[in-house]
């Protein structure tokens, strides 16, 4: 076999053609399935999922990215106001949807469509505003992602606590059913949709302490 790794299984489940040694379970047939096709259909089968697990590992790259940029203080090194939102908008296609859901974000996100619109969604709520929001931090958790060719469907649930200067905050979670889509060979977030799940006010002024900028990634050394 080339390339399968199958040449290399230990001898207690490699393949037994004299019915001598036991077998692995489930591996004997998978192996005897290979074994059918040709070297080229070998190769063609695994590029597909190599494909499928480069893709899984792009999209995941552009949530967790989203997700980053998305917190406040901003760990990103000069990637506070307008260049914030520029590298969000980086990871959207030009025709992505933003959409809140659900009785509770429908009159407080509702839809938008286009990079324009999502600029001004974005422009909007990381606006100044008193009292200001000194920190909001999204805890990403329960990924499933599939993938069909050049587009993909993935769905999470996050929380994140809001905290504001005047000492009051919430614990927030929601879900995500997002789409994306490959151009030029490059993923991106075609769809971001999100439900509420719950929000929880919590005490006020339940922390200890709360720094006011992030230098996580300044002056790292390499």
């Amino acid at each position: 076999m080339i390339g399968l790794g199958l040449e290399r299984m230990p001898e207690q489940y490699s393949d037994d053609r004299d019915g001598d040694r036991p077998v692995a379970p489930g591996l004997k047939t998978r192996f005897e399935e290979m074994k059918m096709l040709s070297v080229e259909e070998q190769i063609a089968s695994l590029t597909r999922k190599v494909d499928a697990l480069q893709a899984e590992a792009d999209i995941r790259r552009i949530v967790s990215r989203y997700m980053f940029l998305c917190d406040v203080p901003m760990p990103e090194p000069d990637a506070e106001g307008g260049k914030r939102i520029d590298l969000i908008l980086e990871l959207f296609s030009d025709d992505a949807q933003w959409e809140g859901v659900g009785a509770y974000y429908d009159n407080q996100f509702g839809k938008k469509q286009g990079k324009a619109a999502l600029r001004q969604h974005f422009e909007g709520f990381f606006a100044p505003r008193e009292p200001q929001m000194i920190l909001n931090c999204h805890y990403l958790t329960c990924e499933h992602i599939a993938v069909n060719g050049d587009s993909a469907e993935g769905t999470w649930v996050h929380f994140q606590p809001w905290i504001f200067s005047d000492g009051t905050s919430l614990l927030r979670s929601s879900r995500l059913y997002n789409a994306f889509k490959r151009e030029n060979d490059v993923w991106k977030m075609s769809r971001y949709r999100t439900e509420n799940v719950f929000v929880a006010p919590l005490p006020k002024e339940w922390w200890d302490f709360i720094p006011a900028e992030s230098i996580l990634m300044r002056d790292a050394a390499a």
